[in-house]
């Protein structure tokens, strides 16, 4: 009896199991995507979503446009903006079907007592986003305008939402030129970018 009960129970264990990893929602990116390690433009980036990669979606912040994913076994948060999934049988903007993912929270890493904290990056203003099924510019710049624009970093800005090819930069972000070269850059969010200066719309990411 004992058997049976445990046998039974290891069956219904694996079916709900079966079940959970059914349910999973896939999401694929609408441009390359940073993934970052807390839901915000100001922690590191610790990988990247491809264009058309496919994520599987984990959780999201209620209020948030942070949602958790996981990306070729690396788990961290991306911008629900430049991700889109099959919702209730039709192709939606995760930011627009929020509340149909599970809710996810986020606790800070523990700090040593006696460590050392740096300070978090002030968040001074908000992204252009581009539009989700926009077409990305496409951009490949020389190596020597990438030797200078790592060779001559600027000073860095923090703006909600996500910098990625096509969102746009505030009139107040300053732009750096680069000799010789038409476009202009500026270091935003953790990362060098190239943005074309009348239209002040990011036209490519170093990564």
């Amino acid at each position: 009896m004992h058997l049976r009960k445990s046998i039974l129970l290891a069956g219904l264990t694996a079916a709900a199991l079966s079940t959970t990893a059914s349910a999973a929602i896939i999401a694929s990116a609408t441009t390359s995507l940073s993934i970052r390690s807390g839901p915000g433009p100001q922690y590191p980036i610790v990988a990247a979503i491809p264009q058309n990669g496919k994520a599987t979606m984990i959780g999201c912040i209620q209020g948030s446009l942070w949602c958790q994913v996981s990306f070729n076994g690396r788990q961290g948060w991306a911008y629900s903006k430049y991700l889109t999934a099959q919702l209730s049988g039709r192709s939606l903007v995760v930011s627009e079907g929020l509340a149909q993912f599970p809710a996810a929270t986020y606790t800070a890493p523990a700090v040593t007592v006696g460590a050392a904290v740096a300070p978090q990056p002030v968040i001074t203003g908000t992204l252009v986003d581009r539009t989700a099924t926009g077409a990305p510019l496409v951009l490949t710049p020389p190596d020597t305008v990438r030797d200078y624009v790592v060779g001559h970093p600027v000073q860095p800005v923090y703006l909600n939402g996500e910098v990625v090819i096509g969102s746009g930069l505030p009139p107040d972000v300053a732009l750096a030129p680069v000799p010789g070269y038409q476009y202009q850059y500026a270091y935003v969010n953790g990362v060098p970018v190239l943005v074309e200066p009348q239209t002040r719309e990011v036209a490519y990411v170093y990564q």
